[in-house]
């Protein structure tokens, strides 16, 4: 064993650490199971290797820990080779300025950080660092530093406040990340500030304005940045709002598209940029991002912690802390990574890695292996927080190391007080991630990027890795290099590299000396990616010249989805006739794509409301033509032109016999969004009566409700004829012989005045022999009167409510403390099960903002009444035995699979599906099945059904409509009930499982089960 001791000025001691490569073979879960079946009480950088399970093809390398560095959050190494590293000591709770920026060297060349120097001290909660000038910019949120060694010892002697005014809430909301991009701007992550409830006083700044403190009266922003990412130009104290947000990271692919992220998200596109949206205020508009994911939001992940430590309200096997998201851009990896990107996933010890694909206009993320991650560790301390790709290619993994990543305001009182919050806080390593036989480091204080030469700035340009690529146009745009523009332009005309033409068309722009001429020349490129951002690029020169528009009208038939759809949100910055029927070319070539049809709106509203004759001219009844027609609509809504929404409302009225589902109903849907956009007060008195008229006169059902919609938007003050309406809603609320649809139409059209004089009747729809519509349009109506006659109405029907009615209940006891309270009591008295409730709202529960609630919800929801102790802890011993897989797949087939399927292995779809238990802890599921009663699984309710006939049925509700519920009984066997048959519903108190399991399942059969579910022997 080799040793080394790490000098530094302030931290002193000795660090024995053995340079291990680790090289992982096989399978993930097989290298598990033939590991040394060590204890996670070993913690040390010595046996920090031995915990991964790495991709085949790799290696692992731990370059630096503790004491060199300690909760390590970001990292960058500059054109030098020095390497700074952010350290958030303060997480969660700390905020005396603990935060610190340390410099680490490799002073003896082996490949291995040995000395520590503190570049700056005294930061609060900083978030992340990137290279700027001659020093770096540092989040510490409620400010974005710049900090510099002018004097070249080691510490930062000038430190810039660029900006200021963020939130200082909870910090894994607070602005973070700085990242230069490729347009020359350095954008920062950020979101709304979630001020926490139980430390409001600590972490409850909301933010002010953010602002230059240089120049305060330029360019503000709202409070807090309105939640919003930002980009910001400090040279030129340029500051704007981005269309998006996200939590702890971003990244941008080769191209300049940018990925977001949050805790359950892990990779989430920004498609609409704020430019282009801010052009047309009328653009009714509720998204801008896509989940890339093809595996879902709340993704599935595959930990092989030993002992996981998870918190009240962690959420399991699922993305739950998804953080750091990077796009490998380090062209050393084997070819399948090109486009890959990585995300940290602290709370479950894992490192997942995505491989992005073209999808239209957008992009398809998808996983690389089914059932196992890039890098896994059986530590529970191992918490990797954010990636880096480093000047030789490598993934750089920095990892906070701790024991707890959750924040105290989502876990239990008792944890929070045992002193554990910071346990691991004088801990943290940074890994290094290369494929097999790739040497150590060679880059510590060895680079010569700083000195180099414009001509070879110039051919860094066209580096395979992208850390070249960044900082040399950096350097250039920076030192504003006119030397190089002419062979600038040729490059970004003939380069071989398209990447290389890329840079060199941006460094162009950062040094104002790109022309039209270079650009027009560029929309030939034969890689769509560059012709992409050639048309974005075009954008500086439109306002001043017409010369690039037929250039940019060529563009028309590209064969690029993304080329096309760039063209289509340029083209809004010109006027001229040609420019709008190419733009509406675009639309109906893409009008399958809904960012499409938003691009085509983003253009000013003189505009884009010229696109309502053609769509209506071509409508065909698809999604896409009713997606199209209501955003239309909605645009025309929110412009509150009261001329306009009349003729657009009788426009939609009219009765066009045997042709009842067209573009309508999509269009009165559109205006209602409109309207509700934009609270502006209007007469509407003719409007009110069109649509009246139409809700109690017009053949179309869906036109109706489309039709009430809108009224709830303008509101019934103005209806000439009021009372008779409402006479006549009644009347059609109680018409039996109608459909439930149509009945609550009439419903709806109630509920838009006060109900008192109709609570009686809504009552008794509120009833199982009534259809499913009528009897939620009744409820939904009955709970808007902030009185507590709706909490008893609940309490007194809620052994007869279906799933759906249970569902609108519990979402309507939330909507206030009062109601919350009755709840609550429910839940302690057994009346309201605490499996309705769910996971989701089970922690806005936990979480409620009064104490009182907060304490008393935690109380009920976190702990297990009635568990049988006495026979679980019996069955401990089966937990230490080793189980069988294959013997386990006969104890499921004998006692399980007649309720329950194992994936597509066997069993019966009546109960859950076992297979999604595979992450959770033996005991918690061996607790589950021995004592089934504690938990049952929402959704998962016995109920007994009383026929009219007195007949009485059990079994799970598996799904319902508006005439029949469909009962599902063990074994897998389907009833249809007709609610007219239904003379009563009672939800029993137990689940469907049979209890009693302890008498046929032996130990050594428990575990067997147990590692047939879980997959691990």
């Amino acid at each position: 064993m080799r040793t080394k001791k790490l000098s530094f000025p302030v931290i002193k001691g000795f660090y024995n650490h053995q340079r291990i490569t680790v090289f992982v073979l096989g399978f993930a879960l097989l290298l598990y199971a033939c590991q040394p079946k060590s204890t996670n009480e070993d913690r040390s950088l010595e046996n920090a290797l031995s915990t991964f399970v790495l991709e085949d093809d790799f290696q692992i390398e731990l370059i630096a820990g503790e004491p060199l560095v300690a909760d390590p959050v970001d990292m960058v190494i500059d054109e030098q080779g020095r390497m700074f590293v952010v350290e958030m000591h303060g997480y969660p709770l700390d905020l005396s300025g603990s935060g610190k920026v340390k410099r680490l060297s490799d002073t003896d060349g082996d490949g291995i950080m040995d000395e520590s120097v503190i570049f700056a001290d005294n930061l609060v909660v900083p978030t992340g660092i990137m290279r700027w000038k001659k020093g770096v910019i540092v989040t510490d949120p409620p400010n974005v530093y710049y900090l510099e060694d002018s004097d070249d010892d080691g510490k930062a002697d000038i430190r810039q406040t660029l900006l200021t005014g963020f939130a200082l809430s909870n910090p894994q909301h607070n602005v973070n990340s700085p990242k230069l991009a490729l347009d020359n701007w350095i954008y920062l992550g950020h979101e709304p500030a979630v001020t926490t409830t139980i430390y409001e006083d600590l972490l409850g700044d909301k933010g002010t304005d953010v602002f230059y403190p240089d120049k305060p009266d330029i360019n503000r922003l709202p409070q807090n940045a309105g939640g919003r990412s930002i980009r910001f130009k400090p040279d030129t104290y340029d500051l704007e709002l981005l269309s998006s947000r996200t939590q702890f990271g971003h990244t941008a692919d080769a191209f300049g598209h940018r990925f977001l992220v949050n805790n359950s998200n892990h990779i989430i596109q920004e498609v609409l940029t704020a430019d282009y949206l801010d052009r047309n205020p009328h653009l009714v508009i509720t998204e801008v991002t896509q989940s890339s994911s093809d595996h879902g939001s709340g993704a599935e992940v595959f930990p092989i912690t030993i002992n996981p430590q998870h918190q009240l309200l962690t959420d399991l096997g699922v993305m739950t802390s998804a953080c750091g998201l990077t796009a490998y851009l380090g062209g050393a990896f084997p070819d399948r990574y090109e486009r890959a990107t990585f995300v940290s996933e602290p709370v479950s010890n894992l490192v997942h890695v995505d491989f992005v694909k073209d999808d239209g206009t957008g992009f398809k993320a998808s996983r690389e292996h089914e059932d196992k991650e890039f890098l896994a560790s059986t530590d529970a301390w191992f918490r990797p927080v954010n990636a880096y790709v480093g000047p030789d290619g490598a993934l750089y993994i920095i990892d906070y190391y701790r024991q707890i990543i959750e924040h105290p305001e989502w876990m239990a009182e008792e944890v929070v007080q045992s002193g554990a919050l910071y346990n691991g806080t004088d801990q943290g390593r940074i890994y290094r991630i290369t494929p097999k036989g790739t040497s150590p480091i060679d880059w510590s204080d060895k680079l010569t990027l700083a000195t180099a030469s414009p001509k070879e700035l110039l051919s860094h340009l066209s580096h395979e890795n992208a850390w070249w690529r960044m900082n040399s146009q950096r350097l250039i745009v920076d030192q504003n290099l006119e030397s190089l523009v002419s062979a600038l332009k040729k490059l970004a005309v003939s380069g071989e590299s398209p990447l290389g033409r890329l840079h060199a068309l941006w460094t162009l722009q950062g040094m104002d000396a790109l022309d039209q001429e270079t650009l027009a020349s560029s929309f030939k490129d034969p890689v769509a990616g560059v012709r992409e951002n050639a048309v974005k690029l075009s954008e500086f020169f439109l306002i001043e010249s017409s010369y690039l528009e037929s250039h940019l009208l060529s563009l028309r038939d590209d064969p690029d989805p993304k080329v096309r759809f760039q063209l289509m949100q340029t083209l809004g910055y010109i006027e001229s006739e040609n420019a709008f029927q190419v733009r509406k070319e675009l639309l109906f070539k893409d009008i399958d794509d809904k960012w499409v049809q938003l691009a085509a709106l983003s253009v000013p509203f003189s505009q884009s409301s010229r696109l309502i004759d053609p769509v209506l001219d071509q409508y065909t009844a698809t999604p896409a033509y009713n997606g199209m027609v209501q955003k239309l609509a909605a645009m025309v809504g929110a412009s509150r032109d009261e001329k306009a929404i009349f003729n657009m409302v009788q426009r939609a009225t009219q009765k066009n016999a045997g042709n009842e589902y067209n573009w309508q109903p999509a269009l009165l849907r559109g205006l209602a969004q409109g309207i509700k956009s934009n609270k502006t007060e209007g007469s509407n008195r003719a409007t009110a009566d069109l649509l009246a008229s139409s809700v109690f006169a017009h053949p179309s059902i869906e036109l109706k409700g489309a039709a009430i919609q809108v009224l709830e938007g303008i509101g019934l003050d103005n209806l000439s004829g009021k009372e008779e309406a409402l006479t006549k809603a009644k009347a059609i609320a109680m018409n039996n012989s109608l459909s439930g649809e149509e009945r609550s139409i009439g419903i709806r059209f109630l509920s838009m005045v006060n109900i008192s004089q109709f609570h009686d009747m809504l009552v008794s729809l509120v009833d199982p022999s009534e259809p499913l519509p009528v009897q939620l349009a009744a409820f939904r109506t009955l709970s808007k009167p902030e009185n507590d006659s709706f909490s008893q109405l609940v309490l007194k029907r809620w052994d007869g409510f279906t799933p759906e009615l249970r569902d609108a209940a519990i979402s309507a006891m939330m909507t206030n403390g009062e109601r919350i309270a009755v709840l609550l009591t429910a839940l302690e008295d057994g009346v309201v099960q605490k499996a309705t409730i769910g996971w989701r709202r089970s922690v806005g529960l936990m979480a409620n903002k009064d104490e009182a609630l907060r304490l008393r919800a935690r109380a009920i929801l976190n702990r297990a009444e009635g568990e049988s102790e006495k026979i679980i802890a019996n069955y401990q011993p089966a937990l230490d035995l080793n189980g069988s897989i294959a013997e386990g797949a006969t104890v499921f087939q004998k006692n399980c699979a007649i309720c329950h399927q194992m994936g597509e292995e066997l069993g019966m779809a009546f109960g859950p599906d076992l297979s999604s238990l595979k992450n959770r802890r033996g005991a918690s599921i061996m607790s589950d099945i021995l004592n089934p009663n504690l938990s049952i699984a929402d959704g998962y309710d016995l109920w007994e059904v009383e026929l009219q006939s007195g007949e009485l049925l059990q079994g799970l509700i598996s799904s319902e409509t508006p005439t029949a519920i469909n009962l599902r009984n063990a074994g897998g066997i389907d009833k249809s009930i007709a609610r007219t048959n239904i003379k009563s519903l009672k939800l029993i108190e137990m689940s469907a499982m049979p209890t009693g399991l302890e008498q046929s399942i032996s130990l050594q059969e428990m575990a067997d089960l147990l590692a047939y579910i879980r997959k691990v022997e």
